[in-house]
């Protein structure tokens, strides 16, 4: 197996349960971080992640 990587919580900064080898491919992801239980969109290529900022739910109107 190639060389792998944890994923870090981008809110507290901790190791996550989740590794990622250099060949994953994740589309809006929710990734939970079990420290502090925030759970954010993820996107990841090569190893390189993005946080993906969604809508706030209580701003958007019909």
């Amino acid at each position: 197996m190639g060389e792998t990587q944890w994923i870090m919580c981008p809110v507290c900064g901790s190791k996550t349960r989740l590794r990622i080898r250099y060949d994953t491919v994740l589309e809006r992801f929710p990734l939970y971080c079990p420290k502090c239980k925030q759970e954010t969109l993820i996107s990841v290529r090569q190893q390189n992640i993005s946080v993906i900022k969604e809508p706030d739910a209580k701003t958007q109107s019909r």
